[in-house]
């Protein structure tokens, strides 16, 4: 089994993107090895087996990657969740901050069944603006979130706030 400490030295750093001061955790080298990329799916989806999960949600862009993969491997169905205007059905919006701006996400509004049991993942929690405003679009359509899984967890960032009352879980913390 892959450890979280093989994920992280797979991790590159980009320092000053995508603007002076950032330090972008670039997941690239990670997913072209197929182990470590099969291993960062089995640590995300770790705490269910097939059929314990309806639905695995999805963030645009780099959570699609992780959350569809897992959604596979827990023989569940994958929702996107997009940014504004990308999807082509009626949706249910959500504005959130980011943290170097704003933003609207989007879900159509049939993508999940009331009740459904869902796993939401993205590759990067950071502020936690995208995170909560997924969960909120799920809460919409009256589905149970099980758990938020990231594979990265910028902690002095102090995201897991606004996702108070949620199972939270990271891969790589930093």
């Amino acid at each position: 089994m892959i450890t979280a400490k093989e994920i992280e030295a797979a991790i590159r750093n980009v320092p000053d993107f995508p603007k002076a001061g950032i330090q972008f955790k670039d997941i690239t080298p990670l997913l072209a090895d197929a182990r470590l990329f099969a291993g960062a799916i089995d640590l995300l989806a770790d705490n269910f087996k097939p059929g314990s999960v309806d639905a695995v949600v999805g963030i645009d862009a780099r959570g699609f990657i992780f959350a569809a993969a897992a959604a596979i491997k827990l023989n569940a169905g994958f929702v996107p969740v997009r940014k504004k205007g990308k999807l082509p059905f009626q949706t249910h919006e959500q504005d959130y901050a980011l943290e170097y701006g704003s933003a609207t996400i989007a879900m159509h509004v049939d993508a999940l069944k009331p009740g459904a049991r869902v796993l939401l993942i993205d590759d990067l929690l950071a502020t936690g603006g995208t995170a909560a405003a997924a969960a909120a679009l799920v809460k919409k359509l009256g589905a149970r979130i099980l758990e938020i899984n990231f594979l990265i967890e910028l902690k002095f960032l102090n995201g897991r706030e606004k996702l108070n009352g949620y199972p939270v879980r990271s891969v790589v913390v930093y």
